[in-house]
């Protein structure tokens, strides 16, 4: 989805106009991939503009960054209100949100502790990732020839921006198959996650989801879907699926800051239950949306604007 041009961008404490939100060639981040970012929205409720869940993004952005030893020049109440600055200096109502961290311009090399560490804030507007009528009918997708790392490779558990490189390995593959999006396994060939979204499943009524030593990144959304289904009275399991369990299962989604709760209506031209979203995925989609759209948050997961 193109990106849709807003007028400013944080960076390192200031607003720069968008077309001059630069960093030099020879940034680290650039060659090393030694970047950490979230991808977070901002809803126009009924209530108000308000971000979904931004404290426990910043969280896990703070987390991604300790592990590999660096370090956030700013506290987190400083980034939320940088996140709300450029939010209301863009006039945005609604919005995707990209906090990014990254290794600057200092040394090249693959020793990152001569570089400075860099922040920016960007915002614009965005729709549905996978489509608004992936929502309502659902997508197809395959199973990727391509597998999540090994344990002890990368640390999976971090949003980073090399870890991407494999993400975009299953994404092309699934796209050049005639897929929408492709499903990765983890080392030991269990179910992992697609590419930039985790995954659910239904069978009897019980909710089941890859644990994260499936190699999988530990999705805010994700959280928030075994909350609401527990709310809703499902049963939760996260376990270690087997690839076959994607064929037998009666509804499976997807879920994530960008996807939201897409329903899978086929897995490798294998069509998942009825071939459309069951009922489960409707509930939980409704229950999503009835936060985030309507403003109706009994768990404190929004932040106004």
């Amino acid at each position: 989805m193109p990106v849709k041009k807003a007028d400013v961008i944080w960076m390192n404490g200031k607003l720069v106009k968008w077309d001059e939100a630069k960093i030099h060639i020879l940034s680290h981040v650039i060659h090393y991939g030694s970047g950490w970012f979230e991808g977070i929205r901002c809803y126009a409720t009924k209530k108000g503009s308000a971000i979904f869940r931004l404290d426990a993004h910043l969280r896990r952005l703070y987390d991604s960054v300790k592990i590999y030893r660096s370090v956030i020049p700013y506290t987190r109440e400083q980034l939320e209100e940088a996140i709300k600055e450029t939010i209301r200096a863009n006039k945005l109502k609604a919005c995707y949100i990209r906090p990014l961290v990254y290794r600057g311009y200092g040394e090249v090399g693959v020793n990152p502790l001569g570089c400075p560490v860099d922040v920016s804030i960007a915002v614009w507007e965005w729709g549905a990732y996978l489509g608004e009528e992936a929502l309502e009918r659902g997508i197809d997708v395959c199973v990727a020839s391509w597998q999540r790392p090994a344990p002890n490779t990368f640390a999976t558990m971090a949003k980073s921006s090399g870890n991407y490189l494999n993400s975009q390995l299953i994404k092309l593959e699934a796209i050049a198959g005639g897929y929408v999006e492709g499903i990765a396994l983890d080392f030991f060939g269990n179910v992992s996650e697609g590419s930039g979204e985790n995954i659910f499943l239904v069978r009897d009524k019980t909710v089941f989801t890859p644990p994260l030593s499936a190699a999988l990144l530990p999705g805010v959304t994700r959280s928030a879907i075994i909350t609401l289904a527990k709310d809703l009275g499902y049963a939760v399991v996260e376990m270690n699926i087997p690839r076959e369990m994607l064929f037998t299962v009666e509804e499976a989604f997807f879920s994530g800051t960008a996807a939201e709760i897409t329903p899978i209506r086929s897995v490798d031209k294998i069509m998942v239950g009825e071939g459309k979203p069951g009922p489960v995925t409707r509930e939980l989609q409704s229950a999503f949306f009835d936060i985030v759209r309507n403003g109706n948050d009994r768990f404190n997961w929004l932040t106004p604007v």
